[in-house]
């Protein structure tokens, strides 16, 4: 079966993983994230893509890769041709061409099309990350292509999957919306970084997508799929302030996929604390009826500052390690451990304004 027809299966849906803009909203942006652990080498591929106003009518409207690749070495190309981006509104499929002799409407190719005719650009499906950019500062291209096997989306497995941030994310009315579109997945292929090539098979990989029309004021955000003798654990928590029509609230939750289950830790049925540092310690603890999960993430690693859409355009505003310690525990109402886990392939992550002191909720 070829890149292409895996593509297009149908038996892996998530809510919100279409594409939203209503083609009219000119202060917009989409950002889907794809990351990649290479637990062997204790190394870690995060992939960040955007567009911003795709009716192309401000002086920020294009699109963006960024690639924080070995030892959190980060690289950024601009797209700015947004003619050239497109995306489906019923599924997980989307792509933007910078350099190309193709002389067709932009859509999704097969692998060895894409190889062949596309020189920088990128194409990405639920089951694919494909994609060549080039690296002005040490004048090589990066390149990367793999096949994607998705275990656990959100929800629980075999039962249809979830909003991430619940039922009422269906309304425009949450700014901006946050979708986790794999919350665990294999995969195997290839990428070209700094004129090596990292082979890989079955390889921890995670993702999901932001749209609206900016990032949140503040936020904190944990992942990892890459535990230590835990490869069906996947953890990923998030919070900050975020825009509900007219007012502003504070919210954070904690999703948990193991052994086919999902564990949920959402305003709507736990209550959520936490304690974040401006940088390099995390702890989040979150309980509801039946269960009560810790979470504690640290760094003495600086950490690599990304862009992130804002209403001027992409900026230096959110601050990442991919090489986070992070340690996780459930337990039930009785005190009862279900689930102990550690690691240090933790994605890591506060962004946004007024980080001058710890935020404690």
């Amino acid at each position: 079966m070829s890149l292409l027809d895996i593509s297009q299966k149908k038996d892996f849906e998530i809510p919100h993983d279409g594409y939203h803009w209503n083609q009219i909203t000119t202060n917009y942006f989409e950002g889907w994230y794809f990351r990649l652990t290479l637990p062997e080498i204790r190394q870690t591929f995060a992939f960040m893509y955007s567009i911003q106003d795709p009716l192309g009518e401000q002086i920020n409207s294009g699109g963006a890769v960024q690639i924080l690749g070995i030892d959190e070495v980060y690289l950024c190309r601009t797209i700015n041709n947004v003619d050239k981006f497109f995306a489906s509104k019923k599924r997980l499929c989307f792509g933007h061409w910078s350099t190309t002799d193709l002389a067709i409407k932009p859509k999704l190719l097969s692998s060895k099309k894409f190889n062949q005719y596309i020189t920088e650009g990128y194409q990405a499906t639920a089951y694919l990350n494909q994609g060549s950019i080039y690296d002005p500062v040490r004048d090589e291209y990066c390149r990367w292509e793999y096949q994607i096997e998705p275990i656990y989306g959100c929800g629980n497995s075999k039962q249809p999957q979830q909003s991430t941030a619940g039922f009422l994310s269906y309304l425009p009315i949450f700014e901006p919306g946050w979708q986790i579109t794999l919350a665990h997945g294999l995969a195997t292929g290839w990428i070209e970084w700094q004129g090596k090539l990292y082979q890989f098979d079955n390889a921890p990989v995670y993702s999901e997508k932001n749209w609206g029309g900016s990032f949140p004021q503040k936020w904190f955000w944990l992942n990892c799929n890459s535990f230590q003798h835990q490869p069906d654990l996947a953890l990923t928590a998030g919070g900050g302030i975020r825009q509900v029509l007219w007012w502003e609230e504070e919210v954070a939750l904690v999703g948990i996929h193991y052994q086919g289950k999902f564990y949920e830790f959402a305003p709507w049925n736990s209550q959520v604390t936490w304690r974040i540092k401006p940088w390099g310690n995390w702890q989040i603890q979150a309980v509801s009826s039946e269960l009560e999960v810790f979470l504690t993430g640290t760094t003495d690693l600086p950490g690599t500052y990304v862009r992130t859409p804002t209403a001027e355009g992409l900026v230096f505003n959110c601050r990442d390690t991919t090489k986070g310690k992070l340690d996780l525990e459930l337990r039930d109402s009785c005190g009862n451990i279900l689930i102990e886990a550690k690691s240090d392939l933790a994605g890591l992550e506060v962004g946004g304004a007024l980080w001058d002191n710890v935020w404690q909720v």
